[in-house]
């Protein structure tokens, strides 16, 4: 632990009525602020703008910067609501390890693979069952070992089969279609976005198309950030506090053995975290503080560094936060300028 220092039934591009969670995140171009700065040889080159909030234990607003009330797609970082839904709608028990694998976006390594293929086994379903799209793994090393033995683009081999694998058993569990797990209108996909209603408080303002074939909900920044810090401090009874257990518990399965986002939850044990495509991050401590990041061009460069100094504002211990808080700029091989936060983000947090 880490001690202070309905618009389910919505088709891509609807817009759904008011639900009873509360109204839809306002659609508008989001007025993201800077975050970051690239800055090479003692010259500002680059800025990243974005969207940060920052929340206390009891769930109020502790720091904001950008517009974190805007809608915005959540992409991956969706993810442990997704999970929590699919227990919610009958997911057979799953050990720690493939829940974990179920909120991933993993890196291909065979114990990710090998996982899906377990969950697939177990609901009596192979990897042809699945609808995502194909392609290689998404980690770099894995990658590389892939091509280098000849293979292609496959299902299994993409960041979110252990996702897709989780809903065909819950679909199949629940003796729903197999074939069109993946519309909007399927009764999965309308638990699932009920559960993110729940959670976030607020309703779905857009329904679109996730990049792996899934339907994608759109919150605001500030929903999706407390409904992680709901799920981080759960009864472990309940499926949001077993989603969060396994998680916690099997870092490197819910990404891979050496993505930033194992590594920082190792570094403060008991963080739940998660990342998604387009530079989002959210990050959420057992007594319910939490952060959620959006980098506005998505560059996943400025994502850890910005997290970095929101969980500052939370209280961590800058020390433990270090090898987070900056990126290198490299010129001729070397380094010779920093990526990290800047404008009020920078500015110290509480004292711990």
């Amino acid at each position: 632990m880490i001690t202070r220092q309905s618009t389910t039934g919505s088709t891509a591009g609807t817009t759904p009525a008011r639900h009873p969670a509360g109204d839809p995140p306002a659609l508008r171009i989001p007025a993201h602020a800077p975050v970051a700065h690239v800055e090479r040889g003692g010259l500002v080159e680059g800025v990243h703008h974005g969207s940060v909030v920052v929340l206390a234990a009891d769930g109020s607003v502790d720091f904001q910067l950008g517009d974190i009330e805007a809608a915005f797609y959540p992409r991956s970082a969706l993810k442990p609501l997704q999970a929590v839904g699919l227990l919610r709608a009958g997911l057979p028990p799953l050990d720690d390890e493939a829940l974990a694998l179920t909120a991933a976006s993993h890196s291909g390594e065979e114990r990710h693979l090998a996982t899906a293929r377990r969950i697939l086994h177990t609901a009596r379903l192979t990897e042809d069952d699945l609808r995502n799209v194909p392609d290689l793994p998404y980690g770099p090393a894995q990658r590389d070992d892939w091509l280098g033995r000849g293979l292609g683009p496959g299902r299994l081999a993409q960041n979110c089969s252990g996702k897709h694998a989780a809903m065909l058993y819950t679909a199949r569990t629940r003796g729903w279609p197999l074939d069109t797990y993946l519309d909007a209108g399927h009764p999965l996909q309308r638990e699932l976005a009920t559960t993110v209603e729940e959670f976030t408080g607020q309703g779905i303002a857009r329904t679109t198309v996730d990049g792996c074939g899934a339907p994608l909900f759109s919150v605001s920044l500030h929903g999706l950030t407390r409904a992680v810090a709901r799920l981080a401090t759960a009864a472990p009874d309940t499926p949001e506090g077993r989603v969060a257990h396994a998680m916690r518990k099997h870092p490197e399965m819910v990404s891979g053995t050496d993505r930033d986002v194992a590594r920082l939850v190792r570094a403060l044990p008991g963080l739940l975290a998660k990342d998604g495509f387009e530079g989002v991050q959210v990050a959420a401590l057992p007594d319910g503080r939490a952060v959620g990041v959006k980098i506005a061009d998505g560059a996943d460069r400025a994502r850890m560094p910005v997290t970095a100094a929101a969980l500052a504002r939370c209280g961590i211990d800058p020390g433990l936060l270090a090898p987070f808080a900056t990126a290198p700029v490299l010129g001729g091989g070397v380094q010779v300028g920093t990526l990290r936060a800047a404008g009020a983000l920078a500015t110290p947090g509480p004292a711990a």
